[in-house]
């Protein structure tokens, strides 16, 4: 449980400090929206795939299947986000994907770190 809590803390510093930092790359009007519907978004898949994560790490199990789905499932939230999302939420497609992007890097760089006993 500690694990779980250390790691949602990790993510939503990280994504609010990397939101901050995009938020000064992106001035155009409507870029800060594209960043934070893309935060939500990333902070929830995020949650999802450690969870897929944690319920396959067992002492003397291979947990590089289970987090590969963790990657697939972000991938295809980047993808929809390119799609559908954008147009569905009249977002800017710039900020939006390379927000989720980032976010999706510096959290996933996290998760072995949370996944550590």
């Amino acid at each position: 449980m500690r694990r779980v809590v250390r790691f949602v803390a990790a993510c939503a510093v990280l994504i609010v400090l990397a939101a901050f930092l995009l938020g000064l790359l992106f001035r155009v009007p409507g870029d800060a929206q594209a960043i934070r519907v893309s935060a939500v978004i990333a902070f929830g898949v995020q949650l999802v795939a450690f969870a897929v994560v944690l319920l396959v790490a067992r002492p003397r199990v291979n947990v590089f299947p289970a987090w590969g789905l963790g990657i697939l499932l972000r991938l295809a939230a980047l993808a929809v986000m390119g799609f559908w999302l954008v147009r569905a939420f009249g977002l800017r497609a710039e900020p939006a994907l390379i927000s989720l992007a980032t976010f999706f890097f510096v959290t996933t760089v996290v998760e072995p770190l949370a996944l550590k006993r």
